[in-house]
């Protein structure tokens, strides 16, 4: 997750939001940690029926965002939200109500957003954008204009991925989530065949349409029947048709022992 979040702990980043859902509502909330969960931005998401149980969980572990409900009995959202501004390090703060005359007090707060129910994915994405902005793109060097290095923001920092750390590469829509050799993962705004067109020289294969991996990195091929199967680390990629042969040729003719 990225380490944005207002509890006291801390964490390593690892590229997808982790956010906070509070509504008093089970149906809604139930909806909008399903969204949350199906898009490629978010890592983590939790949900929590009301303020106490919210502050409970901000206490436990730091977000990135908090989606919050206007009217809750108890603490409502937008005296909770005034709470979270006071952490060192608040979230950011969206709200998601039925309601639009809490409006002007919701950005009063300091709110990113304000969403009226039902909320659609593409206006949730749209938040997320906000509390999150995807990674730019990578910095270029002088040496034949390679992608060596990839620029992704983190939270307030930036950090600089370089393609010797890169163990495999998922596309993900518009974005692809870098997946690192020491297990974290990056979800930054490149086309995959930008990456394929500049890294296949170093080390790189397609095994997919959807993924790119580092050849020095390959454990395994398995093949059962007509499906093939890599394993990269401890994670097992499928391999597609048009891609296997061109995989096993790399692999054999010693593609592995380029200069990276």
């Amino acid at each position: 997750m990225i380490a944005t979040g207002g509890g006291s702990g801390s964490s390593e980043p690892v590229g997808g939001l982790a956010v906070l859902a509070v509504d008093d509502e089970g149906p809604s909330l139930d909806e909008l940690v399903y969204l949350l969960r199906t898009d490629p931005r978010v890592e983590t998401a939790q949900a929590a029926s009301n303020a106490t149980e919210a502050l409970r969980l901000l206490r436990d572990r730091p977000f990135d965002l908090v989606l919050l409900d206007v009217r809750m009995p108890g603490l409502d959202g937008l005296e909770l939200a005034t709470i979270l501004t006071r952490f060192a390090t608040p979230p950011a703060i969206a709200f998601v109500t039925a309601h639009e005359e809490h409006a002007v007090d919701a950005f009063g707060v300091g709110a990113v957003d304000y969403l009226l129910k039902p909320v659609t994915a593409d206006r949730l994405a749209s938040v997320l954008d906000r509390a999150a902005p995807p990674a730019r793109w990578p910095a270029v060097d002088d040496n034949g204009g390679r992608l060596d290095v990839i620029a992704a923001d983190v939270g307030s920092a930036t950090r600089m991925i370089r393609r010797d750390e890169v163990a495999w590469a998922e596309a993900s829509g518009d974005y692809v989530r870098i997946h690192t050799k020491d297990g974290s993962n990056y979800l930054v705004r490149i086309p995959m065949v930008a990456l394929e067109e500049q890294w296949v020289p170093h080390g790189f294969v397609r095994v997919h349409r959807g993924y790119l991996v580092d050849l020095g990195e390959v454990r395994e091929v398995r093949t059962e029947g007509t499906r093939t199967s890599v394993k990269v680390g401890d994670t097992v990629l499928p391999v597609s048709r048009r891609h296997a042969a061109e995989l096993r040729h790399r692999l054999l003719g010693g593609a592995v022992g380029r200069r990276r």
